[in-house]
């Protein structure tokens, strides 16, 4: 009950009188979603003034756009989503500078739709795109298994084409959706010689987004006019765990970024980008959005209509008008494949760049993950958003001696959240010394931790 008067006061939900209450459903394509939606349904049917709406066969962010749509007043349907999608997708295309065009070859983007929902949802999207050519492997339709050798969560973690994709995509941009549709990467087939891929995660999917956005703001601080609402400063943040690779922060830093660690989980990403008026959060997995402050869009809209009204400024009022276009493409709710990939297929015709462009933005240092048993994964206290322990005692002062015998070293351990393991991260200037220190601060948990130490 305290948890729940805690939300009430923080999220300003007035409790006066009955009020009618209005619950989302929606499930995705699992035979076990009938039945689960059908018991969600008597759940709420029971509470008084609470009344389901079933939204169909939706992704996870589908749903929360939907919810965040209602709360708004806005049209919420699955075609409003996919209406305002590829309006704002196409306001972004029209807006494109001259001379910016890629190759050919870069104009075909292939996509693992993970065998699920996510996929199903990009075949019918996609007739809704005109001008973007998209093959869609994976869909689900062929009886493929949910995330089995297919997925972004397999091809960020084992660096591994997809099934379905090898040799006949030498050069190709190809992008990985996961089953909820909520977590994207991007990669391309290198040689034909293998299966190994050249990756290109969340966090540089976050420097994309990064780069386009402050070339915007720049473009919009531009001296044009000299009414007083163009003196707006809006405060662009970054939001990153410590998984993120320290070769992704230290080129954000490097852009003159403002960079913030939270501890990791989509929870503590969301709640801190709030202070922000333009928040950019992503995890290397491919999770993440860009939220705007109402007060900002608020100023980008009389801004925009500034521009318009005078001969002076026409590339600032464009720089807004993607701002907005921004504003309205991207899940403000929630990571979402689907307004993701769309966000990075524009912002590449922008710039004019191949995914072998994108890649080279900077290069990932070697990392190594590892997990060990533990017997109590509780007596690991941390702090400084997971990078630190404080508890148990000696365990960071040995942490960091083996840090600093590997050039660019870093590493830190953190609990699990569903198993008694300590989750073990580092990272080094080369693979082998990536994963000598992983290693040697596994031994190191052992030591401390483990079965052993009890």
């Amino acid at each position: 009950m305290e948890l729940i008067t805690e939300f009430v006061e923080k999220e300003n939900i007035s409790l006066e009188g009955v009020r009618r209450a209005e619950i989302l459903l929606g499930r995705d394509t699992r035979p076990s979603g009938e039945s689960l939606l059908e018991a969600a349904k008597q759940g709420i049917s029971s509470i008084l003034g609470a009344v389901a709406i079933d939204m169909g066969i939706v992704t996870t962010p589908q749903l929360h756009w939907m919810v965040r749509a209602r709360n708004k007043a806005i049209k919420a349907s699955e075609l409003d989503y996919f209406e305002q999608l590829s309006s704002s997708f196409r306001c972004l295309i029209d807006l494109i500078p001259s001379g910016s065009k890629i190759s050919d070859v870069d104009e075909k983007l292939v996509v693992d739709g993970a065998n699920r929902v996510g996929g199903e949802k990009l075949e019918v999207f996609r007739k809704m795109l005109d001008g973007m050519v998209v093959e869609i492997r994976n869909s689900g339709k062929d009886g493929g298994v949910l995330n089995e050798g297919v997925g972004a969560d397999y091809v960020q973690k084992e660096k591994f084409a997809p099934s379905g994709f090898g040799s006949q995509d030498v050069g190709l941009r190809c992008a990985s959706l996961d089953g909820d549709a909520d977590r994207l990467v991007y990669f391309s087939v290198p040689s034909k010689s293998c299966n190994n891929i050249d990756l290109v995660d969340g966090d540089k999917i976050l420097s994309l987004f990064a780069i386009f956005i402050k070339e915007q703001l720049n473009t919009l601080s531009m001296q044009g006019t000299k009414n007083t609402s163009s003196s707006y400063h809006a405060r662009l943040g970054v939001v990153q765990t410590a998984y993120a690779n320290g070769a992704s922060t230290d080129y954000l830093k490097k852009l003159g970024l403002e960079v913030v660690f939270t501890p990791t989980g989509v929870k503590y990403l969301h709640e801190k980008a709030a202070e922000y008026d333009i928040r950019i959060y992503f995890e290397a997995n491919g999770h993440g959005t860009i939220i705007f402050s109402e007060s900002f869009l608020c100023w980008l809209e009389a801004r925009y209509q500034e521009c318009s009204s005078v001969s002076k400024g026409p590339e600032q009022q464009k720089a807004a008008l993607r701002l907005l276009a921004v504003s309205k493409l991207i899940n403000q709710a929630v990571g979402d494949a689907l307004s993701g990939l769309l966000l990075v297929e524009a912002i590449l015709q922008h710039m004019g760049w191949s995914i072998q462009r994108w890649s080279e933005l900077y290069k990932d240092l070697p990392s190594r993950q590892l997990k060990v048993k533990v017997v109590d994964r509780t007596a690991v206290i941390t702090a400084n958003a997971e990078t630190m322990v404080v508890r148990p005692l000696g365990i960071q002062e040995a942490i960091n001696a083996e840090t600093a015998k590997y050039p660019r070293g870093r590493s830190f351990i953190r609990p699990s959240g569903t198993e008694d393991v300590i989750r073990v991260y580092a990272e080094a200037s080369t693979q082998e010394a990536a994963d000598s220190l992983a290693n040697s601060v596994a031994r190191l948990v052992d030591q401390f931790l483990g079965f052993g130490s009890s």
